[in-house]
């Protein structure tokens, strides 16, 4: 494992004097970067939750949209994070671009949005995304590979025929982030590490350097 190379690739210069007010505005600008650099799935990002007992439980999922509301991602509200997420509404997101050797980490309050925000971001979406949430049960132990074949294979006619259907535990989930870090890699490891904070949402964001 030591011998592996990390960020085989010539990395960007940042400097953090330059970064703007907002941590938005970055998440912006190195989102379409990485995507310009052909980084694979940049809206793929790691949740993380903790359930009942206080213990930590991390996924990945899409990134469906950041905006002055917050970042948005969707899953039933029967599943596992959306349970924990209904006992505490508190995550950590985290976006990870090596072809840019960047990092980005996101803390903060969590809350579920409309039923009909959650129809429009279920119908914006491919049929077999539709399908996917049309099968339910997400997260529910599974007797059978065969079990799922058949619920995916009825799910997948139901979209086809009827793409205005939909799966009512659907959600939209907005995470405001109270804390940004941006961390851009160096060859020389002598990282940075830029972290915004704020008392509360909407509130001035101040912003410092951490070591790495």
């Amino acid at each position: 494992m030591h011998g592996l190379r990390v960020w085989d690739t010539e990395l960007p210069a940042f400097d953090p004097a330059d970064a703007p007010d907002d941590p938005l505005d970055l998440f912006r600008a190195w989102f379409l970067e990485a995507a310009g650099a052909g980084q694979p799935e940049p809206h793929t990002m790691q949740l993380a939750t903790a359930d009942a007992a206080g213990r930590p439980d991390v996924r990945t999922v899409m990134l469906h949209g950041a905006d002055e509301r917050g970042w948005r991602f969707a899953t039933h509200a029967t599943s596992a994070k959306g349970r924990q997420l209904a006992a505490r509404p508190y995550a950590a997101l985290h976006f990870y671009w090596p072809l840019r050797g960047r990092q980005i980490r996101l803390r903060g309050p969590v809350a579920p949005g409309t039923a009909e925000e959650a129809y429009a971001d279920l119908h914006a979406r491919t049929t077999g995304a539709l399908a996917a949430a049309l099968t339910g049960n997400q997260s529910a132990p599974l007797a059978s590979a065969r079990d799922l074949a058949e619920a995916s294979e009825a799910a997948w006619e139901r979209a086809a025929s009827e793409p205005s259907a939909h799966a009512p535990t659907w959600t939209v989930y907005r995470l405001v982030p109270e804390e940004a870090e941006f961390f851009q890699g160096d060859a020389g490891r002598r990282h940075v590490r830029l972290r915004y904070d704020r008392a509360s949402p909407g509130a001035p964001w101040s912003r410092g350097l951490l070591w790495p």
